[in-house]
């Protein structure tokens, strides 16, 4: 049996900015700006960012540390005071109404909140009574918790005895113990192994069918490519890129295709401009005797190369068809890999040491990066 909803908060007055704001919209930022002192220097760690996220859909921050993610996820949870710009979540304003938003979201740090001495049950138990749940529907809440997340072995096992996978799992579900109209997650699956990656995927994209709205942010390529609906690519606080993985993909990269003939190194180049001209395509030479071929169609390309090497008598010792990746994004977007930034670290100040507000949201707790 389902526990009832927690009862809506008031509705914004019709024709008001929030309600405007949330018409058609979970998410709507505009012109968001943050700025920390550091060393004497100012640290613009969020610098204008302008967002829309539809409700019902999984939406990320794809980005580097440094990039200005944790900092706008701690503005949109009320943990954070933005210096300028305009935030509305679940159809409340952020900044004139921090206490109707932190009814609305549910939110889930990096490093998580759950107590490690309590179990899980007690976890969840406490997180739903502290947003007005009766003893009743809390105890049906937990049940229910434990069954969508394969709790129901640990409930009663204190926290510190959970796999980091287990840990995660527990900390989604004190995220949503009172049905949040959205779901705030920063870096949800960094240090878990790619089976417990798999399965918390799996989980959100049950709380997504669901209607859950969930923003997260992640550095990791795979998590935003598989997971999210759409995806917003962030460096130094800003959107650089605004899409579904697929759309950014095929707006700023392209296929490739690479293939190792068996010819000697001198003659590498004049293959690679005659396979380029039979393809239409950009070619060039790359390590181990290879030639790399950037195509606009796969198979018409792949078809014009081999009849060019079947021509030459060109024997080909391997071949390989690479798809564009959203690092190729941020690669044509900056110059640099995304792959070669580093994992989760802190770079501002807003991350060390700093605590999460009461109410934003349970598993809220200290931050790790921007």
């Amino acid at each position: 049996m389902s526990s009832p909803p927690i009862p809506p908060s008031p509705a914004p007055a019709a024709g008001s900015a929030s309600a405007s704001a949330s018409a058609s919209a979970a998410v709507t930022v505009s012109g968001l700006r943050k700025s920390f002192r550091a060393a004497g220097q100012t640290i613009a760690a969020v610098n204008g960012i302008d967002l829309t996220i539809a409700a019902g859909e999984i939406f990320g921050l794809l980005g580097p540390n440094g990039a200005g993610k944790t900092t706008t996820l701690r503005i949109l949870t009320t943990l954070l005071p933005a210096d300028s710009g305009s935030a509305f979540v679940a159809g409340a304003d952020v900044l004139a109404e921090p206490a109707v938003v932190r009814r609305r979201i549910g939110y889930v740090s990096q490093l998580g909140g759950a107590d490690k001495s309590a179990t899980g049950r007690e976890n969840l138990l406490l997180s739903g009574r502290l947003y007005g749940l009766s003893a009743a529907d809390a105890d049906r809440r937990c049940a229910e918790l434990a069954e969508v997340f394969d709790l129901g072995q640990l409930l009663t096992r204190p926290v510190r005895t959970y796999s980091g996978g287990q840990r995660r799992r527990l900390e989604v579900a004190l995220g949503i113990m009172h049905r949040p109209r959205v779901l705030f997650l920063d870096e949800p699956t960094t240090g878990l192994d790619p089976q417990n990656r798999a399965n918390l995927w799996d989980q959100l994209g049950r709380l997504r069918a669901a209607g859950t709205t969930i923003c997260l942010s992640t550095h990791y390529l795979d998590e935003a490519d598989q997971l999210c609906d759409r995806v917003a690519i962030v460096d130094h606080g800003q959107v650089i890129a605004l899409g579904t993985p697929d759309e950014l993909k095929r707006r700023y990269s392209a296929d490739t295709i690479t293939i190792t003939p068996e010819v000697a190194a001198a003659g590498l180049p004049g293959l690679a401009r005659e396979l380029a001209d039979a393809a239409s395509a950009e070619a060039s030479v790359t390590g181990g005797g290879a030639i790399t071929l950037t195509v606009a169609d796969t198979t018409p390309a792949l078809a014009a190369v081999f009849s060019a090497l079947a021509t030459r008598r060109v024997n080909v010792l391997a071949t390989a068809v690479g798809r564009p990746s959203l690092d190729d994004v941020f690669l044509r977007e900056t110059g640099r890999s995304l792959r070669d930034t580093g994992g989760p670290g802190s770079s501002h100040p807003a991350d060390r040491g700093a605590g999460a507000g009461a109410g934003a949201g349970a598993g809220a707790g200290r931050e790790v990066a921007v």
